[in-house]
């Protein structure tokens, strides 16, 4: 199918080719008809990625204050490597979207939508969509498609206007008469309101006043003036700010035109370095409207589909989305005098040109063919020629870890890379196989079990799905890897390792089954093993981790997708604990943070006791600092120190010999990582990591969590059901 993708880094916005997604539970598959181009929003991004290095380093400070965070951390060349793969990364266009349901099958469960069903959702420029169900509104028989385009884009200016309760006979000013700006402007005139409608083009000004508003143009006149001498001098009753400017002056300006207690919300985006004084003098409020409403950014809502009760939450995104239909289909709402432009598909290129250079362009339709190809799996030229390979590979999933690290790593190994495969984001599974030197893109993961050719598969899916893809896997004659964790709970866990443990049997090929616990791979960690290769006592190891704020909304934290994040991260430091002392993990003790903060469990401090007698601690905190070193451990053993700064730097304490390890850049292990597992998937041989110590790691991961929360010590063994 083909999809609008704009490149940040080279500024280029093309049609591009990618598989056709599949459909996920709780989402729908829509074959899309007609999309909105944003004419604010997406010009913003286009011009963005038009700019060179230091005009994105300006329009965006505060990403430039993490990247000079990240230099002092992890070094300038890393920095530099990262944030470029960031700037090439596609980025899909569009969020005004409208077609019809494709397919039953795949939508089943979802009884509110059916087969043909015209809706509306919030998905991007491309000829098939998945998205989920609470995005989603069907299209009354009354509304066009065209004129249906417009609904997403309509509900964010809605929002704006439920924050602002107008109410009958009040007085409004919308300042900024685009595409949102006269969608407001219409809505409050249906309200009762009277409105003013402020902005520097005349044609749109021009359209305002058909809708029955005020208008100024601030470029010809004193907006302020305009708008008191219009309220009869005692204020308006308030502002819905739907523009686009780096000053702070609307808002000022904003401020001005109010009454006392008058409301300002802002939907658009303009400069916000507020002044007191104008909103102590008259104590006015000030909003800032989030999207489309109720449920926006709320996991529960948007993938899990968990819609708010309607007593308690008369209106969410989806409701938004069903007024913005039934004002269309009650001719309150008029959208068709804001197209200005249509073009197909195949000259979006073109539309684009136009929106960043022509001030006439309003409201830009793409128009999509009637037919297209649904083709699950696209295949490139790949550049790496390895027709004999023994490692014939396949990677699933194609989030941030694939692309900046499983992606770059694999492509440095002498495995055949033959697919890339993600569910439902296309566009980075396309992007991850042209540039890392997959055969294949796909969104049909029955495509890679089934290909015989196909002999081992890396996994770097949610947290969530591990355990059922590496069962599938292994059951389809696969060799595994699979990015930490291993397991969500005991009994995923005892699931893995009975599949596991029917294909190492003698008369099976002894699959690889490993979980992707590099740090035990890092040159600093072997030359630690090394160096303490000779000793005659147990040891004592340290190991902090200064893990950053994640916000308490994100699917890491959620213990059914997620696990939270010490099984998710801190299972990395209690395995590399058990690695160094070359002994299992026999019992787990742990605190976390009290009361005061959202999450506890990432705040947590946690005591590990070894067979061998070794004991370790392991702080996990993710409330530090984003400039000061992530991990830093310590080993004590018979009046000698260790000391690894950021697996960068490795000091030595008391060592004949040895004082300093250094490496150029940060090297936590993972292409060493990679490059053993292809080696030892080509060569056979026994696992790099064995099953009892990944279920050892794994289950102490579980009782730290368990012990944290109980409060007591947690006597480990590789029993499932001891916890």
């Amino acid at each position: 199918m083909k999809q609008i993708l704009q490149n940040l880094k080279s500024g280029e916005t093309r049609v591009e080719s990618v598989p056709t997604p599949s459909c996920g539970e709780g989402k729908v598959l829509i074959k899309t008809c007609r999309t909105l181009i944003s004419a604010g929003t997406e010009r913003m991004l286009v011009e963005f990625s038009k700019g060179g290095f230091i005009a994105k380093a300006k329009s965006q400070p505060d990403k430039v204050k993490q990247v000079f965070d990240k230099i002092k951390t992890d070094g300038l060349m890393p920095t530099v490597e990262t944030v470029f793969k960031r700037l090439d990364e596609p980025l899909p266009l569009g969020y005004c979207n409208v077609g019809t349901i494709a397919s039953s099958e795949q939508n089943a469960g979802n009884s509110e939508f059916k087969v043909g069903d015209r809706v509306v959702s919030n998905g991007p420029h491309a000829e098939m969509v998945c998205v989920p169900k609470n995005l989603c509104a069907k299209i009354p028989d009354n509304v066009t498609d065209e004129q249906a385009t417009f609904t997403v884009l309509a509900a964010i200016g809605l929002q704006g206007i439920r924050l602002a309760n107008p109410t009958l006979g009040e007085r409004f000013v919308v300042y900024g008469a685009g595409l949102i700006g006269l969608v407001v402007v219409q809505l409050l005139r249906a309200s009762g309101c009277e409105v003013l409608a402020v902005d520097l083009n005349d044609q749109r000004l021009g359209l305002a006043e058909s809708y029955g508003a005020k208008v100024c143009n601030a470029g010809a006149g004193d907006p302020v003036s305009v708008a008191n001498a219009w309220a009869d001098g005692i204020g308006v009753d308030g502002v819905i700010i739907t523009a686009s400017a780096k000053s702070d002056d609307i808002v000022h300006q904003a401020a001005e035109m109010c009454r006392k207690r008058g409301r300002i919300i802002l939907v658009g985006v303009v400069g916000l370095n507020l002044r007191r004084g104008d909103f102590y003098e008259k104590e006015l409020s000030f909003q800032v409207s989030c999207s489309y409403g109720p449920g926006r950014y709320d996991d529960a809502y948007e993938q899990k589909g968990q819609d708010y009760p309607i007593g308690f939450v008369r209106w969410t995104e989806q409701r938004n989305f069903q007024a913005v239909l039934g004002a269309m289909a009650s001719g309150q709402l008029d959208v068709s005098r804001l197209i200005t432009d249509r073009y197909p598909l195949e000259e979006a290129e073109k539309a684009y040109e136009k929106i960043s250079n022509d001030s006439s362009a309003l409201g830009i339709i793409l128009e999509y063919p009637d037919s297209m190809e649904t083709n699950h799996t696209i295949s490139y030229k790949s550049s790496r020629s390895m027709p004999a390979a023994k490692c014939v590979a396949a990677m699933i999933g194609a989030g941030n870890f694939a692309k900046m690290t499983m992606g770059p790593a694999l492509a440095k190994t002498n495995a055949r890379l033959k697919y890339v495969s993600a569910r439902t984001n296309a566009a980075a599974a396309a992007h991850i196989a042209k540039k890392y030197g997959f055969e294949n893109a796909t969104t049909n993961l029955n495509k890679i079990l089934s290909d015989s050719e196909v002999n081992t598969v890396f996994i770097t899916t949610s947290h969530n799905s591990h355990a059922a893809l590496i069962c599938k896997a292994l059951e389809a004659g696969k060799h595994v890897f699979v990015e930490k964790p291993l397991a969500l709970n005991t009994e995923e866990l005892a699931e893995i390792a009975q599949v596991y443990s029917d294909f190492r049997s003698p008369t099976s090929d002894n699959r690889q089954l490993m979980v992707g616990f590099n740090r035990r791979f890092s040159p600093h960690i072997q030359k630690i093993k090394e160096l303490l290769a000779v000793r005659g006592e147990p040891l004592a190891m340290h190991f902090s981790c200064n893990a950053g704020i994640i916000p308490p909304n994100v699917w890491v934290h959620d213990p059914e997708v997620g696990g939270g994040r010490i099984i998710g991260e801190a299972c990395h430091f209690i395995d590399l604990l058990s690695y160094v002392a070359g002994s299992p993990v026999t019992s787990v003790s742990a605190v976390q943070m009290g009361q005061g903060v959202a999450i506890k469990e990432d705040k947590m401090s946690i005591v590990l006791s070894f067979e061998d007698g070794s004991i370790g601690t392991v702080n996990y905190f993710g409330n530090g600092a984003k400039n000061y070193p992530k991990e830093t451990m310590e080993i004590y053993s018979e009046g000698r120190i260790l000391r690894l700064d950021n697996f960068r730097k490795l000091y030595g304490f008391g060592f004949k010999g040895f004082c300093k390890f250094k490496t150029r850049t940060i090297d936590k292990g993972h292409h060493a990582e990679f490059q053993s597992f292809v080696e030892r998937v080509r060569e056979g041989g026994e696992p790099l990591i064995t099953i009892n110590e990944m279920v050892n790691a794994t289950l102490a991961s579980f009782a730290a969590v368990t012990a944290a929360i109980e409060g007591k010590v947690m006597q480990l063994t590789n029993d499932f059901g001891s916890l």
